[in-house]
């Protein structure tokens, strides 16, 4: 929509004013996140009252406790994934280039992961378990391979775009095609963190809110050439255009958040949860910064981990190290309100993306020595072009 306003604009009196302000990346962006917020208020009344008589989430814990402490959310509709997918859909149509293949991959990948969930959904309502967890990890895996490879291909043909740069060194990693590999560990793994964040009123909501507008600005600085050298990251070409992906997708959850902050009118489930989750990963392998996911996301990497360390710990030795996982219920067996406890999540979530802005700050002086000035220039070429950061 907006290339046809701005292909109306050029042949305007007022054209060459107007057109070249509405192609900049950081008005599109802020653009979408207010459209894909306003879109999130507006469907989110509507979409709860028609799930309310649906879809309303089953408590499924087998602690006594976590099912007491719980008990009052038992007649919350589950499934609020479909208007934040909706919304960012929204946002991303009127204001992205679609044009832009990583654009394109990002919104398919949103799509099948968004499609899983709601079969898992509503399974999980209408037969009480579920697809089982292999059968949902093999999902994830052929979802997550099919995004891997055009990223691949297309990160192939530009300079060093398949090295995994070490933050804070000047080394290096040229992963060729164990690029794929990577990039299916980081989809399918972020997609089942903030999946297994997803337990209390607004949790994973607004940590991804934090991580999202940290990785937003690191996806930023890699389609720009003089932010790249700047923040210490590989220059990408054509990479800005997914701050429109993230902008949309933060504009949605603040709406989501509107409705979901405690007591939760409404919840994401893996409606939402997962490809929330698969779209974090995904803006974190077009820019290349796997690695500093870790640190920007570490709330839901801390909280996969609890769960792994709960499971291993107790088929190894037959104890448990928390009272409860994923780590959220183990504060509330401790006694701490869930108010609390999502408040300083999201204390951590903030510390995490600023730690994470910082570390790749630090690192510019290093990326900067291995970068060769071909790549620098290549995307430096691509600040003159449409649809590209400036």
């Amino acid at each position: 929509m907006l290339r046809w306003l701005l292909q109306q604009l050029e042949n305007s009196e007022w054209g060459h004013v107007y057109a070249p302000m509405l192609e900049k990346i950081t008005l599109r962006a802020s653009l979408a996140a207010i459209v894909a917020f306003l879109l999130a208020l507006w469907l989110g009344p509507r979409v709860i009252r028609w799930l309310k008589s649906r879809y309303q989430a089953p408590l499924e814990s087998r602690s006594e406790v976590l099912q007491e402490l719980h008990r009052h959310k038992e007649a919350t509709p589950t499934m609020g994934g479909l208007f934040v997918m909706a919304a960012i859909a929204g946002g991303l149509l009127l204001f992205g280039d679609l044009g832009n293949p990583f654009l394109l991959i990002g919104l398919a990948l949103m799509m099948a992961l968004t499609a899983l969930g709601i079969y898992d959904d509503r399974a999980k309502l209408n037969q009480g378990g579920g697809l089982s967890a292999r059968a949902k990890f093999a999902v994830q895996l052929v979802i997550a391979v099919g995004v891997a490879v055009p990223v691949y291909f297309i990160h192939a043909e530009q300079p060093r775009g398949l090295d995994l740069v070490i933050p804070l060194t000047t080394s290096s990693i040229s992963l060729g095609a164990w690029f794929i590999p990577l990039a299916v560990v980081v989809l399918a793994g972020s997609a089942n963190a903030v999946n297994l964040t997803d337990g209390l009123d607004g949790l994973a909501s607004g940590c991804l809110i934090f991580a999202f507008a940290a990785m937003g600005a690191l996806t930023y600085a890699a389609g720009h050439a003089g932010l790249a050298e700047y923040f210490g990251i590989l220059p990408i070409q054509q990479a800005g255009e997914l701050t429109l992906l993230v902008g949309a997708t933060a504009g949605a959850l603040l709406g989501f958040l509107w409705f979901n902050c405690q007591p939760a009118q409404v919840f994401l489930g893996d409606t939402g949860s997962l490809p929330l989750g698969g779209l974090l990963g995904f803006v974190a392998i077009v820019s290349r910064q796997e690695l500093m996911l870790l640190v920007i996301g570490g709330v839901f990497v801390v909280e996969a981990l609890s769960v792994i360390a709960q499971v291993a710990c107790f088929k190894l030795r037959g104890r448990r190290i928390f009272l409860c996982a994923p780590l959220h219920h183990h504060f509330q067996f401790l006694g701490w309100a869930e108010s609390k406890v999502v408040t300083r999540f999201w204390i951590a979530g903030v510390l995490c993306a600023v730690v994470g802005l910082v570390g790749a700050r630090l690192s510019s002086s290093h990326v900067a020595s291995v970068v060769p000035a071909d790549a620098a220039q290549t995307a430096a070429a691509q600040d003159t072009q449409p649809g590209v950061s400036r």
